[in-house]
Parts: C-alpha cells; sequence; structure tokens
C-alpha cells in the first residue's frame, strides 16, 4: 500500500472509491464541491438523516451524478474534530472500504492542522488492516495506494509513518505463539538496526546468566524456548544519556506456570508481549520520522510455560539488582520479568522511563477494556504523558500509588513477594512492586491488560491488537 497527496479536484478524480469526512452543520470545501456536483444531493442525505456527522459513522453512496468515481463513502468527524476524532474516521471509512478489493481510494477531509491530518492518515492505514494474518482468504484488504486531498505531503508521510508503526506492533501481537516467541520476536525486532540511527542489542541465555538476571530466568525456566533480552537504541539526538526509556514487557505466552490459567484465560495469551511490540513500533515510527531525540527501548522476552522444571509456587528468586522475591503465584510474573529489564535500564540513566505491560487483570476491573492505567513516582513526567495521549486521542487514567500498598509486599523470608496481601487494589500492588526496581528515576507505568487486545471489532479498527499507547510515545518523543 502507497499514500501519497493529490491535488485533482474531487469531481474529476478517477479512483474506485473516494471518502468525503464532514465535519458540523456547514458544507464546505470539498463536501460543498460535491454537493454543487450532484445538484444537492450531498445535502439531501444529510437532511434525510441517511448521512450523519457523527464521529466515525460511515454512509455508502452508490453511482452519484456529476462525479467520475462511483463509490462515495461519506465519513462523520464530528462537531469539533480532535486528533482523536480523525483517527478514529480514518480508521472508519478505510475499514469500510477494505472489505472488498479495490486498487485507490481518495479522502477528501475537510482542512486539517498537522495532528489532526497525521492522525486521519495514521487511522487509515490502521483501519484497513486486520488480523486475518494466516487466512487464506482475506477479511480486509488494503488498498493499493491511499490518496490525500491536501498539500501538506509531511503531514501525509508522518501519518503513514505513526499509522505503520501501529500496524507493526499489531502484527507482532497478533501473530500466534508458535510464531512469535522469544527468540523470533528479537530476530524480527532486530531488523530495526537497518533503520538510520538505530542500533539493536540482543542478550541470550548465557548474557542474561551473566548479568544475573535471575528473576527474568525463572519466570524463562519452565520453558523449551530460551529467554531473551533486548536494547534497541535510536540516537537522533547527539545527547550522551536518552531522553526518553522505553520498556515492554515481552511474555510471548502465559499459560500461568504452576498457577496454571482455565483454557478460556489462555485463549488471548498471545497478546501478553504487546508492551514489547509496542516498543518496536514505536522505535520504528520515531526512527522514520527521523526525530531529534535520544531513545531506548528495552524488552523482557519469556515464555511462561509449565513443565517439570517450571518455578514453583514458595521459590525464592534474586534479581538483578539483588533483592529476593518469594513467589506466591506463578501467574503473576510480568512484573518479574520487568525487574531485571528496569534494572538494566537505569543503567543506561535516561532522563524518563516508561513501561508497559498487560500486567493486571485488576485494572480491567477498575478502568474497563479501553482505558490505560498509569502509576508513577514523579507527577511532573505523568502529566506529560496524560497530557500527550489526550493530544493524539488515546484514553489513559492515573490511579494512586499510596506509600501503604507497599506493606503487602513483605515478605517473612525475602525482601519481596511477588503478590500483594489479597485480591483488592491487585493493579495498583503490581505497581508498587515495579516501584521497587527503578530507584531514583523518574518513571511511569503503564498497564495495557484492557486496550491491548480486542476480542471484537470497532468501526475503525479490526479485533485482535490495537497497537495501543505508539501514538501517545511517538508523540511524547517529538517534544524530547
Amino acid at each position: 500500500m502507497t499514500i501519497a497527496t493529490t491535488s485533482e479536484s474531487i469531481t474529476n478524480l478517477q479512483a474506485d472509491a473516494i471518502i468525503v469526512g464532514l465535519s458540523g452543520s456547514e458544507l464546505q470545501g470539498s463536501a460543498a464541491e460535491l454537493n454543487q456536483a450532484t445538484s444537492g444531493g450531498l445535502q439531501s442525505l444529510l437532511d434525510s438523516g441517511q448521512a450523519k456527522t457523527k464521529v466515525a459513522a460511515t454512509t455508502f453512496w452508490l453511482q452519484p451524478s456529476g462525479i467520475n468515481t462511483k463509490v462515495v463513502i461519506l465519513v462523520g468527524l464530528g462537531e469539533n474534530p480532535t486528533a482523536g476524532d480523525c483517527f478514529k474516521a480514518g480508521g472508519a471509512a478505510a475499514k469500510a472500504i477494505a472489505n472488498k478489493q479495490i486498487s485507490s481510494a481518495a479522502f477528501y477531509f475537510p482542512e486539517l492542522d498537522c495532528p489532526q491530518l497525521e492522525s486521519a492518515v495514521a487511522g487509515s492505514i490502521v483501519g484497513c488492516t486486520g488480523q486475518d494474518l494466516h487466512k487464506k482468504t482475506k477479511s480486509l484488504y488494503a488498498p493499493e495506494q491511499i490518496l490525500w486531498a491536501t498539500s501538506n505531503t509531511e503531514a501525509v508521510a508522518n501519518g503513514d509513518k505513526i499509522g505503520t508503526g501501529v500496524n507493526l506492533t499489531r502484527e507482532l501481537v497478533n501473530q500466534p505463539p508458535n510464531y512469535i516467541y522469544p527468540e523470533s520476536f528479537a530476530d524480527q525486532a532486530a531488523q530495526l538496526a537497518e533503520l538510520n540511527n538505530v542500533t539493536v542489542e540482543i542478550w541470550d541465555q548465557a548474557r542474561l546468566e551473566a548479568e544475573n538476571c535471575g528473576s527474568l530466568l525463572g519466570v524463562a525456566q519452565g520453558s523449551d524456548k530460551e529467554p531473551r533480552l533486548m536494547i534497541i537504541r535510536y540516537t537522533g539526538s547527539s545527547a550522551e544519556n536518552p531522553h526518553l526509556a522505553i520498556v515492554g514487557k515481552g511474555v510471548t505466552y502465559d499459560s500461568g506456570g504452576l498457577s496454571l490459567k482455565p483454557s478460556d484465560g489462555q485463549k488471548t495469551m498471545k497478546c501478553d508481549m504487546a508492551g514489547a511490540a509496542t516498543v518496536v513500533g514505536t522505535i520504528k515510527a520515531i526512527a522514520e520520522m527521523e526525530l531529534s531525540c535520544h531513545v531506548v527501548g528495552l524488552v523482557g522476552l519469556v515464555e511462561n510455560m509449565v513443565s517439570g522444571n517450571s518455578y514453583r509456587l514458595g521459590d525464592v528468586l534474586t534479581s538483578r539488582n539483588g533483592k529476593t522475591i518469594e513467589v506466591l503465584n506463578t501467574d503473576a510474573e510480568g512484573r518479574l520479568v520487568l525487574a531485571d529489564v528496569l534494572d538494566v535500564t537505569l543503567g543506561l540513566k535516561p532522563q524518563h522511563v516508561v513501561d508497559l505491560a498487560t500486567l493486571t487483570g485488576a485494572c480491567c476491573v477498575a478502568l474497563g477494556l479501553d482505558i490505560v492505567g498509569l502509576f508513577t513516582n514523579d507527577q511532573t513526567w505523568c502529566d506529560q504523558i496524560v497530557n500527550s495521549a489526550a493530544e493524539v486521542g488515546e484514553e489513559v487514567w492515573q490511579l494512586p500509588m499510596t506509600a501503604h500498598f507497599s506493606d503487602q509486599l513483605k515478605s517473612k523470608i525475602a525482601d519481596l513477594r511477588n503478590i500483594g496481601a489479597g485480591r483488592w487494589g491487585g493493579a495498583i500492588t503490581a505497581a508498587k512492586f515495579l516501584e521497587e526496581f527503578v530507584g531514583d528515576a523518574s518513571w511511569t507505568h503503564m498497564d495495557i491488560a484492557g486496550p491491548a487486545f480486542a476480542d471484537s471489532e470497532k468501526s475503525y479498527i479490526d479485533g485482535g491488537a490495537s497497537g495501543v499507547m505508539v501514538r501517545t510515545l511517538v508523540n511524547i518523543a517529538r517534544g524530547m
């Protein structure tokens, strides 16, 4: 799929489909031109209620007179569209046309500012890409070419790169666990080194043992697949230390270990590496946009499996920073992986750290399936993330980090236990556990367990992996 701009008028353009964005009560720009060419046909559709301006609402208009294109898709942008609205509208329109194989589609949206246009373009790339990676007959077909009627070629190019980064994250998460395991994930992510200013370092089992990553290795020991740790560095700036470190949980399959999940709980556990995949998709977008920042991504990659060598309830693991951890639930494994990866991160001396993990079902209970939970030791840094997410239209909500939750992590035989004292506040106790491994670093934890993977589709994106937080992190990096 190629993305380009066009200066051709909506009445003269020849394409398999034209998408027209509708905003507000008064037709303007290309929408007004279309209405005039069709002798008021567009206004009639709006007046009758057949076409709507509600965000991401789509209407097919077949064989409109007065223009060369035989199919027009009308998509709502809302009254005062935000970048998030534009992402959804672009995605919904692209998804609507992706049910059939077409060669070309052209988008005619009202005049948008750069963030809005970037988001609309990114949404169109995400919307027409499905999770049907291994189906003989696809569910969604991306057009061979998408055109945008604008002279803002830079915004279109950046939107393309952001959308491609989101889709890389989605593809990694959507791949089945017999395709994506620690070694194969590392091999695919290592291709980022082909981009300018990107270097990749991979720690294998022997290196992890030499680095005393006992917490991560404890989780991995039940699997026949060896673990990996990756350090992906993008140096778009000459700054010695990274402006930002992005850390991702990469449990490529989570059976729960000896604390075995039920069958229904295991069906989507290929998605337990969504945090790591988000790191990869974000670095790809940042590098292709050639942002002027120094960003490092770190991912810890393991399988949490059941065997005669699995780590057990009651085991005590020694993490890389020397703290000992009593294991009381082998399904609370992501925090054990992140403990060692966060310690490696501190050695790189970044200005700010953010980690992403499908960490707790408790966060889904608290916030539902569409909102990312935030936990921090630096309110200013967390506020920056909240603002960045709002700018691109991703939903986040900060939860408390009250000190008394740390009391639940006290163990009688080790420095820490890997779960809280009960079922309540589980997302917070998990975050408090991670806080034990970030020292004095400026740090925010993102629990993406809810929005990282969806069982069913939305109007603007297929079901499966969402690529959540890639757009927010790219937006943050731009301001570094």
